[in-house]
């Protein structure tokens, strides 16, 4: 059984951000939460097409395949920042924190876009609104889950929180598979929900000091099934290092 998202509308959604820690938007209400045309992001899935092999996973899975870039956003300004390892904490990631991962970049043809600038800008906004105006230091995270192996893992390490003030997770694409459910409780108290994203450019954004989240792993319906996300995440004070 699949749980459809709990969707907001456009003139609502910060609202719910600030009240309950997480909210999901429709496809149809981008145009208005983040300024850009859905018409803009059909040029961006050709770029997971050629994301190469995650390298670190600890679980000795071949499911994950990924890039990995860094910007800062202060005010209308986005600068692409020097590249470099991702790191967070054991506090935050028990199965892969601790190291630093040296991912390949993002694509420079992609991060040229129009429409990227647009999602960065407009994902810095949303956080300022709710943090309070700064700069805002941003990984960009491009990965697909993929079946080869029968069964992929989204998040193999489990519920978690990333270390941040803000996640984005796009769905970019969902084919030939089963599972993939989104889970996002409260980090401290009872309260929960479960859904799973089926419509590309479907956004789920969390506040990460309040929630904690994880995907439910991905079999196949097919030969080749897939699920590919776009997750942003917004750290004020700078970037995660060891």
């Amino acid at each position: 059984m699949m749980f459809t998202p709990p969707y907001v509308a456009a003139d609502r959604f910060e609202a719910q951000l600030r009240e309950q820690g997480a909210v999901v938007i429709a496809p149809n209400s981008l145009p208005d939460a983040l300024a850009c045309q859905l018409t803009d992001l059909v040029e961006l899935p050709k770029f997971w097409s050629d994301l190469p092999p995650d390298a670190y996973l600890r679980d000795g899975g071949r499911y994950r395949f990924r890039r990995h870039g860094c910007f800062v956003v202060e005010g209308q300004v986005l600068t692409h920042a020097p590249h470099r390892a991702h790191w967070q904490p054991l506090d935050y990631n028990a199965l892969h924190g601790g190291i630093e991962r040296w991912f390949e970049p993002l694509a420079e043809e992609l991060c040229a876009l129009p429409v990227w600038r647009q999602l960065m800008l407009g994902l810095a906004g949303i956080a300022s609104r709710l943090k309070g105006e700064r700069a805002w230091y941003i990984e960009a995270h491009q990965f697909r889950i993929d079946t080869t192996d029968g069964i992929g893992r989204p998040t193999p390490e489990g519920a978690h929180r990333d270390g941040v003030d803000l996640v984005a997770v796009f769905l970019v694409k969902r084919q030939g598979i089963k599972g993939g459910e989104s889970r996002v409780f409260e980090a401290l108290g009872p309260e929960g929900q479960r859904f799973t994203m089926t419509e590309p450019w479907t956004l789920l954004l969390l506040d990460d000091e309040r929630v904690i989240h994880e995907t439910t792993p991905i079999q196949p319906t097919a030969e080749h099934g897939c699920r590919d996300t776009l997750v942003v995440t917004l750290r004020s004070g700078g970037f995660q290092a060891v």
